[in-house]
């Protein structure tokens, strides 16, 4: 059963076993928040799959148009990608059938996180997993 992820056991869990990372809006600038993250994640062992349609590599590393066309399991969805646009990551999270949803800071919308709780994938709101990391796991 999926479950809606607060506790700091919980999200601690959600670190510790998730090894890729998929980043739904990863830019390809280093200015950007979704880059210094992704970068962030790497630097602590995370494998991280950039995920953006409008880039096709980011430092030499491809990047997938969709979370479907991703060819590997996916532990972690970290999206960037703004609250009316995470209906259709959820969409894409289901289909390639990931474990975790994680919404950064601001990223919310009701319908869209039911609908991956009702499709079995556990989901973390509305926060930095940069943030989180550092505080629980380090």
């Amino acid at each position: 059963m999926a479950s809606l992820i607060i506790g700091d056991s919980a999200i601690k869990e959600v670190l510790l076993h998730g090894e890729k990372v998929a980043v739904v809006g990863h830019s390809d600038n280093p200015e950007r928040t979704s880059y210094r993250i992704a970068a962030y994640l790497r630097a602590h062992d995370y494998t991280v799959i950039p995920v953006n349609p409008m880039v096709d590599t980011i430092n030499g590393e491809r990047c997938y148009p969709s979370l479907v066309d991703v060819p590997e399991q996916i532990d972690i969805v970290d999206v960037f990608r703004r609250s009316e646009f995470l209906i259709d990551v959820v969409e894409d999270a289901i289909q390639a059938k990931a474990k975790v949803i994680w919404t950064q800071l601001g990223v919310v919308d009701d319908a869209a996180i039911q609908k991956a709780l009702d499709a079995g994938i556990d989901v973390i709101v509305d926060r930095c997993i940069k943030v989180e990391h550092a505080r629980l796991i380090r």
